[in-house]
C-alpha cells in the first residue's frame, strides 16, 4: 500500500515539526527577538517553545482558547481573533522584531488553507526581523524571504522553512 493514512501524515508532520524546531533553536540562540506562535490549538507546540526558549517573549495567536489548562499563555501574550486582524495589529507593535514565527494554521480543508496561506504570505513579512526564520505547516510566498531545505530527518512537504534576508 502506497497511500499514507491520516495517522501516517500526522506522525510525519509532528516529526518534521519537532526536528525543525530543534534546528531553529540552535539557529536563533545568539539572535535577539521575539517569537510568534500562530495556531495555539491544544498548546503542545507553545509548551515546547516556552520550555526550550524560556528567555524569549512568546506571543500566541489563535481564534479562541482550546488548549490544555497548563498550556494557556498569559493574557498579555495572547492575541485572539482572525489571524489577518491580529497579525496586522501586531505589525504596528512588533514590526521587524520577530526572530521566529511558527505557523501551524493548516487544516484538511484546502479552501481554508489557500485563504490562510494568502493572509500569512501578505502579513508576516512586516513583523519579521532580518534573518528571521519562519516555520509553517503550509507553503508560503514571503516577500524578502527564501525557502530553506529541511533539516535531516524531516520529510519534505510536511513543514516548510523560510529565512528572511539580512
Amino acid at each position: 500500500m502506497n497511500r499514507l493514512t491520516r495517522l501516517d501524515r500526522l506522525f510525519f508532520r509532528l516529526e518534521a515539526q519537532h526536528i525543525c524546531l530543534q534546528w531553529i533553536f540552535h539557529e536563533i540562540a545568539s539572535r535577539p527577538g521575539i517569537v510568534f506562535e500562530m495556531g495555539l490549538g491544544h498548546g503542545r507546540t507553545y509548551d515546547h517553545l516556552r520550555t526550550y526558549l524560556p528567555e524569549r517573549e512568546i506571543y500566541v495567536f489563535d481564534r479562541e482558547i482550546d488548549c490544555f489548562d497548563d498550556c494557556t499563555p498569559p493574557d498579555d501574550r495572547l492575541l485572539l481573533g482572525d489571524i489577518a486582524d491580529t497579525l496586522a495589529a501586531a505589525a504596528a507593535r512588533f514590526g521587524g522584531q520577530v526572530v521566529l514565527a511558527n505557523a501551524d494554521l493548516g487544516s484538511y480543508d484546502e479552501a481554508h488553507n489557500v485563504v490562510i496561506m494568502a493572509k500569512l504570505s501578505r502579513l508576516l513579512p512586516a513583523v519579521l526581523a532580518p534573518g528571521a526564520i519562519v516555520l509553517s505547516d503550509l507553503p508560503l510566498e514571503l516577500s524578502g524571504a527564501r525557502a530553506l531545505p529541511l533539516p535531516a530527518g524531516a520529510r519534505e512537504g510536511r513543514y516548510f522553512l523560510y529565512r528572511t534576508d539580512g
